[in-house]
């Protein structure tokens, strides 16, 4: 905390010195001759920026134009190596070990730096303190001295922290790097609230210090990290799938509100949860925000609309109990197959690839179950999402799959992934008689649930 405070009283002057170009210079130990990539941010996307190579030494050098926006930017030596680093029109240099980034950093140069990572740092310290002081304040007898002592630390350790932020913003109110500590901060907690009653406190107030007008935080992964703290706040694993659902639809019900003054930042939040919310397939929160919240810059031609308001409106038509998408998609032989013309109690859509690991363990297992029927009650509709005819054919023939095989050859352009929203592999959809959907499991363990269900194991 006293060198962050340090930091005001001797850095302060040389912010706001305007150049055309800056360097971000780094030296990774143990990393020679090494190919590094800057990467920006937009939420938590990355896209490529510009490469280097480290010398003998591990030193790289990238050249930063100061036409570059504010942000946070990533350079990254591996899928899970990398450091990040807040540029705002200034020269940054770093040492690290390549092996173990986080804990070995050093900012030589760079006063957005200095800041943000001494404050995480500092802040990381408060809150393990928190924590400790946590279970005192909620259940160490009241009348106490330690007690007492326990409270007045609790909220000590709060309000140093909120000092050394509010210092921060009146000695560099341009700051990037204070963005996104302000943007992390989260309201003050009397000692005095209850365990419940802080976990509604929080729920109530979590967003009062976030400026929902601020766009230029959408160049990190500020907002996305926001998002995920506050679905924490409701959920917990005494609560059933159902009921996590909705508890989260009251998360994201206050979420959008809050950020419904941006369209920006909306669009950014309503995209976030609906891919995250589908990536575990949480149905029940993306029918909720089909149904409830459309893109801002959307527009009711269908040749306009944005790619978020047809996936959104694409989730409203293949809700459980909606019927099924029509199709006709070629089989191994070219001939088309159509959904519509599957005679069978109950079909079973399952999208697949030949380069998804779970796929290719969860089709023999699935063939197994089809086989085991008797009567037979259900047809399976295996569509690939594959570009490659040599390699989907590969797989039919080696695991033998005697249902109906059916591809486009056109990935996830396909039409067929289009219609239903597919994003992941292994998808699958089980229909009735009249091709309405009944069930959308995710796991071949939730595949037997389903067909338990119908009564069909």
């Amino acid at each position: 905390m006293k060198r962050v405070v340090l930091i005001l009283l001797l850095i302060g002057p040389f912010l706001g010195m305007a150049q055309s170009t800056y360097t971000l210079q780094g030296k990774l130990d143990g990393l020679p001759n090494q190919k590094i990539y800057l990467l920006s941010f937009y939420g938590e996307k990355n896209a490529l920026i510009d490469s280097a190579q480290t010398n003998d030494m591990g030193n790289f050098s990238f050249t930063m134009p100061a036409t570059l926006a504010p942000g946070l930017y990533r350079t990254s030596w591996g899928k899970e190596t990398y450091v990040d680093l807040v540029f705002n029109r200034e020269n940054i240099r770093f040492r690290t070990n390549a092996g173990n980034a986080s804990d070995s950093l050093v900012i030589i140069e760079s006063v957005e730096n200095k800041i943000f990572y001494d404050f995480m740092m500092a802040d990381r310290v408060s809150q393990t303190k928190l924590e400790l002081l946590q279970p005192i304040v909620d259940y160490y007898p009241d009348q106490d001295v330690f007690y007492f002592n326990a409270i007045a630390n609790y909220e000590q350790v709060q309000r140093r922290q909120e000092f050394i932020l509010d210092s921060l913003k009146r000695g560099f109110p341009d700051s990037y790097a204070v963005k996104i500590l302000s943007h992390y901060s989260t309201p003050f907690l009397p000692a005095s609230l209850s365990h419940n009653s802080r976990l509604v406190f929080l729920k109530q107030h979590y967003f009062d210090l976030v400026d929902f007008t601020d766009t230029s935080l959408l160049r990190s992964n500020a907002w996305p990290n926001k998002a995920i703290s506050y679905l924490a706040l409701y959920s917990s694993n005494r609560l059933s799938q159902k009921q996590l659902e909705g508890e989260f639809i009251k998360a994201v019900t206050v979420m959008l509100s809050n950020a419904g003054e941006n369209p920006e930042i909306f669009k950014f939040l309503l995209d976030y949860l609906v891919s995250g919310f589908d990536k575990y397939h949480f149905e029940d929160v993306i029918a909720y925000l089909a149904e409830n919240f459309q893109d801002p810059f959307s527009c009711e031609d269908q040749e306009k609309k944005s790619e978020l308001q047809k996936k959104l409106d694409t989730f409203k038509k293949i809700a459980i109990g909606q019927p099924a998408p029509e199709f006709e998609i070629p089989d191994t032989k070219g001939l088309p197959v159509k959904l519509s013309g599957i005679d069978a109690e109950y079909t079973l859509l399952i999208f697949w690839s030949s380069e998804c690991g779970h796929c290719t363990q969860m089709l023999p297992k699935a063939k197994a179950l089809y086989e085991a029927q008797s009567p037979k009650r259900y047809e399976v509709v295996a569509i690939s999402i594959d570009t490659s005819r040599s390699e989907w054919m590969q797989v039919v023939n080696e695991e033998k799959l005697n249902w109906i095989n059916a591809s486009e050859l056109k990935g996830f352009d396909g039409k067929s992934a289009d219609l239903y929203n597919i994003y992941a592999t292994p998808t699958m959809f089980l229909l009735d008689r009249d091709k309405k959907i009944v069930s959308k499991p995710i796991s071949y363990r939730e595949l037997e649930v389903a067909l338990r269900q119908q009564g069909l194991l």
